[in-house]
């Protein structure tokens, strides 16, 4: 790019030594010789000669290139901070640095700015060769794209691109951002086979599941959605830990949409014998109470409630800093809205999760040790590798999605 204003001076010399015909599409060059000749009819000599008459003609063609070059090397000088940082201008398999994303997020904002719709799309697409790997830039062009008018199908082929090429299917999200893109354009079956080639290769996938069983919510109804939540829960490839989010999911659904709370509470209390070291599970199931409305007549059966559940929780083999976790949020219920009672559960359980093992229950011994107690209260011993998964906390995609750095770190930024 830096190497324009040498090419342009060898272009000049050359243009002296070459036809007219060569140096301008024909309409042009049939303008500048109409206005040569205009500009020469009162000439008071006679007319120039059609040697004079083309030596006119070449001034003009040299100043309008001239101008053309005086355009060009202010927008270089203007673009010439981002492309002097990009130093791998070319597809690899390997992970860019962080500073070569940031200049890439920097240049596109510049372009973008500018207004120049061709200048954004050549743009992108020079990104895109570098830069395949990450969706970051694929959700960029796509969101780009589908704010300008009567673009849909550039946009149905940003995502194809992404997803059928370049994205890998262990990161769904640009996928499931195209079936919603096509459940809005009115193509459902296709938004629904998206989601079936998402499960083909990651059979269990939580948020492509919660994504499907949504869209059969959205247009088949309630009773599709728990359908598919049904089916999940009772197929023997899925581990009890995608299983607990499902459960979650289906309460959920009867809760918020439904507006059946008893159903939604049965939901968590049939299935809680079966999710004991899932965290989310718990959690859910704990601020599910907590957001049920009350009175001073209710009170006293929600607190009943919310006491059983933690009780319940306590009891689990998943680890201490977790229950602390959960157990933070039946703590704050009573600090704030308690009884004068409820200080004495309070400190109760703030001495046996927190005061020394001296003071702690059985339980909570073996939580912390990371073994069963002899008399049972503790069903089981489960591996790590089961704590680890019980202990997932399920997000979408654009929860993990954080925003791009302002600041330059150094090291290579992670495809995921």
């Amino acid at each position: 790019m830096h190497q324009y204003a040498r090419y342009f001076e060898r272009f000049r010399q050359l243009a002296h030594t070459r036809p007219l015909q060569e140096l301008l599409p024909a309409e042009q060059l049939e303008q500048f010789r109409a206005d040569v000749v205009s500009e020469n009819a009162g000439f008071q000599a006679g007319p120039k000669g059609e040697l004079e008459i083309e030596r006119d003609i070449r001034t003009k063609i040299d100043n309008f290139h001239l101008e053309i070059f005086a355009r060009t090397q202010a927008e270089t000088t203007k673009r010439w901070t981002y492309e002097s940082e990009i130093k791998r201008p070319y597809f690899h398999v390997t992970e860019l640095d962080n500073q070569q994303l940031a200049n890439w997020r920097k240049y596109l904002d510049f372009e973008e700015a500018e207004g120049d719709y061709t200048r954004a799309i050549f743009l992108y697409e020079r990104c895109l060769v570098t830069c395949a790997f990450y969706d970051e830039f694929w959700f960029r062009y796509a969101r780009w794209m589908s704010s300008k008018e009567r673009k849909e199908e550039e946009v149905r082929n940003i995502y194809q691109r992404a997803s059928t090429l370049y994205v890998p299917i262990s990161r769904p999200g640009i996928r499931l951002q195209y079936a919603y893109f096509e459940e809005m354009t009115g193509r459902v079956d296709v938004a629904g086979d998206i989601h079936q080639a998402i499960l083909d290769r990651m059979p269990g996938h939580v948020e492509t599941i919660i994504s499907w069983a949504n869209l059969e919510r959205r247009h088949k109804g309630l009773d599709a959605a728990i359908e598919v939540y049904k089916a999940q829960i009772a197929s023997a490839e899925l581990d009890i830990y995608s299983k607990a989010a499902f459960v979650v999911e289906w309460a959920s659904l009867l809760w918020k949409i439904q507006g059946s709370v008893d159903e939604a509470r049965q939901v968590f209390q049939k299935n809680k014998q079966w999710y004991p070291e899932s965290r989310h599970f718990w959690t859910k199931y704990v601020e599910f109470e907590l957001a049920q409305p009350t009175n001073s007549a209710s009170e006293p059966e929600h607190h009943e409630r919310l006491k059983q559940i933690h009780s319940d929780m306590i009891k689990t083999s998943m680890r201490l800093d977790i229950k602390k976790e959960i157990s933070n949020l039946y703590l704050v219920y009573l600090r704030e809205r308690g009884s004068k009672e409820t200080m004495k559960d309070f400190l109760q359980i703030d001495r046996e999760l927190n005061g020394p093992v001296s003071v702690q229950p059985d339980y909570v011994k073996a939580t912390e040790s990371g073994k069963a107690t002899e008399n049972g209260t503790i069903p089981g011993v489960v591996d790590t590798a089961s704590l680890l998964k019980g202990e997932v906390r399920y997000t979408t995609y654009f929860q993990q999605r954080k925003q791009p750095m302002t600041v330059d770190p150094q090291g290579l930024a992670s495809f995921h």
